[in-house]
Formats: structure tokens, C-alpha cells, sequence
């Protein structure tokens, strides 16, 4: 069972800045392209960010300009840098390997934005 794990979420008021991080296996980390998805409640869960096994990056026009994802294939890990936040941020963050049809979801960390 291949696990990845989120962490850096936690409660910032607006404007302000956190960054993610997810660490998945080596065995995968190299090849697989990964990604930041968020649900909000009541919401369906959302992409957010992808990066591919090569840097290249696609957002969601809600967080272009605030966002950064970028990863280190010598840690194994994924990052999100979230600046410029505000209340609709608010979700559950979650990190994601994709690889063709085989996918592995993270847990998820919680990221809370007071207005």
C-alpha cells in the first residue's frame, strides 16, 4: 500500500501564507506526476495544482498568482506555497500520485482561513 503524507496545514488569517508538504515513496516519486487537490465542505473535491514527473505545472484559475507547487525528487516530496490566502481556501488539502490510471490519495490536511 503506497502512503502519502500531507502535513503544514493549520489556521492563518487572510493574506497570510502556509506551505504543504506530502512525502510518498521513492519507488514512485520519480515517474509519477502529483498533485494538490482540496475539498471544501459541501464542496466536491477540486484540483488545485499538478506538477509532472518533468516540472511542468497547471493550476486552478482561482489560485494562479497566489499558489506555487513544486517538488524535490531527491526528498521524495511535493510542495504547495499558498500566499496571498483567503477564507474560500478553507478545505482539506489533499496530495495525490497519478500515474496513468493508478492513483494514490493522501489523508489530507486541513486548512483553515479567518477573515
Amino acid at each position: 500500500q503506497v502512503q502519502l503524507v500531507e502535513s503544514g496545514g493549520g489556521f492563518v488569517q487572510a493574506g497570510g501564507s502556509l506551505r504543504l508538504s506530502c512525502v510518498a515513496p521513492g519507488s514512485i516519486f520519480s515517474i509519477y506526476t502529483m498533485a494538490w487537490y482540496r475539498q471544501a465542505p459541501g464542496n466536491q473535491r477540486e484540483l488545485v495544482a499538478r506538477i509532472t514527473s518533468v516540472s511542468n505545472t497547471v493550476y486552478a484559475d482561482s489560485v494562479k498568482g497566489r499558489f506555487t507547487i513544486s517538488r524535490d525528487n531527491a526528498k521524495n516530496t511535493v510542495y504547495l506555497q499558498m500566499n496571498s490566502l483567503k477564507p474560500e481556501d478553507t478545505a482539506v488539502y489533499y496530495c495525490k500520485a497519478e500515474w496513468g490510471i493508478v492513483n494514490y490519495w493522501g489523508k489530507g490536511t486541513l486548512v483553515t482561513v479567518s477573515s
